[in-house]
């Protein structure tokens, strides 16, 4: 296979990309995904039915035109209904394969990066059945603890320092656990249980330090210590309260008494 100039291997067949386009900051998109994204015949954005604009789709935005944009609808509001979300990652699939038949070549975009908790992962397994000419590759993206961790100033990981990365749709008991062990914990997707995280880190005396950010690199981007997540919109007791944005992410340092980590 050859390289086609955007760091992307050709393939003379048909081509599904998934290109992570980072967090949120169109800045953070790296050289290498957007030479992917601009050499696609066409870009698909996972959306939710009947939402506005997306996150991966105001990304994508700034480096290709609209008219190359072909919004998908993915059950990504879909939690419990685990039939209907399945449906909806076969339509999304089919779609794309048809897409693929008739241009040859796609770039799916997805936030953060596309081997991380990503929905390319669905769309890839579904296109493989259906195309299974096509080459599946990926571009790496940046991801939200990343971009937490350089805006938030905590340090990932040191010397020998192991990181743990939980998502708390898996429950906040794996959390409690990951915060027991050693090293830096990461939480993804604890807006819908913020209360539970805050107590998590309260009972492991992990708090301190520790911080947490939602909308990364837009207007509305919050960074706080954890500590406020006591008083954060949806662990309070007022009538009201809203939750945090699902995307939220939290990293907990780990507990460092020298320079260099363990090393």
């Amino acid at each position: 296979m050859k390289d086609g100039g955007d760091g992307v291997r050709e393939t003379g067949g048909p081509r599904l990309v998934g290109v992570g386009v980072g967090p949120g900051d169109p800045d953070l998109v790296t050289v290498k995904g957007v030479k992917a994204l601009r050499s696609a015949d066409v870009v698909v954005v996972p959306v939710m039915e009947g939402s506005g604009t997306g996150r991966a789709e105001a990304t994508v935005l700034h480096y290709v035109s609209r008219e190359r944009i072909v919004r998908v609808v993915f059950a990504l509001n879909e939690r419990e209904d685990r039939s209907r979300r399945e449906a909806a990652w076969d339509a999304a699939g089919e779609r794309v394969a048809g897409l693929l038949r008739a241009h040859g070549s796609v770039a799916f975009a997805t936030i953060g990066d596309p081997n991380v908790y990503s929905t390319f992962t669905y769309l890839a397994q579904t296109v493989g059945t259906l195309v299974p000419e096509a080459a599946v590759e990926t571009v790496p993206g940046i991801t939200a603890m990343q971009d937490l961790a350089a805006r938030g100033g905590a340090v990932l990981t040191e010397g020998t320092e192991p990181l743990t990365l939980v998502p708390v749709t898996a429950g906040t008991e794996v959390l409690r656990q990951a915060l027991e062990g050693p090293g830096t914990v990461v939480a993804y997707k604890f807006g819908r249980r913020a209360r539970e995280v805050a107590a998590a880190l309260r009972a492991t005396g992990r708090t301190e330090g520790a911080v947490w950010g939602s909308a990364l690199g837009l207007p509305q981007e919050s960074i706080r210590p954890a500590a406020d997540l006591e008083a954060a919109p949806g662990t309070g007791p007022a009538a009201g309260d809203t939750e945090l944005p699902y995307l939220s992410t939290l990293i907990a340092p780990a507990r460092r008494e020298n320079r260099g980590g363990k090393l």
